[in-house]
Formats: structure tokens, C-alpha cells, sequence
């Protein structure tokens, strides 16, 4: 399921990252890669906040929109 749709404060893992190349390597700069434990914390208008590891991550919504995820 798309991140944007995922419910809050559930452990998901995310099972892919769609887009261009640009798009995957930024993510996966910040930790999003498959197979990866995350957690959604806030859903804005604006984009989306989520916990990977110990850190938190604001992501805009043209980018979360990339992320594909399943509740753990």
C-alpha cells in the first residue's frame, strides 16, 4: 500500500520504492530502502513525518507518494 494511505503509529516495512533514479537514491540516502522498518507518525497536508531507526524524517508528499509499505 502507498505510505500516504498506511495507518499511524504502526510499524510498516517498506517493500518498494518506485520512481527515477534521482527519487530512489535520495531516499535511500535517508535509510528508506526495502525491507526496511519504519514508522508513519504524522500524515500533513504538507507531506508526511516517519521514524527510521532513532531519527525522524519529514518527507514532502511528491516524495512519500514513491514509497510503498505493509503494516508488520
Amino acid at each position: 500500500m502507498p505510505i500516504m494511505i498506511a495507518p499511524k503509529d504502526t510499524d510498516l516495512v517498506v517493500m518498494r520504492v518506485v520512481g527515477g533514479d534521482k527519487v530512489v537514491k535520495h531516499l535511500r540516502e535517508l535509510g528508506i530502502v526495502p525491507n526496511m522498518k519504519i514508522r508513519l507518525l504524522s500524515i500533513e497536508p504538507s507531506g508526511i513525518i516517519i521514524r527510521v531507526g532513532e531519527s525522524r524524517l519529514a518527507l514532502d508528499r511528491n516524495v512519500a507518494h514513491y514509497i510503498d509499505v505493509e503494516a508488520i
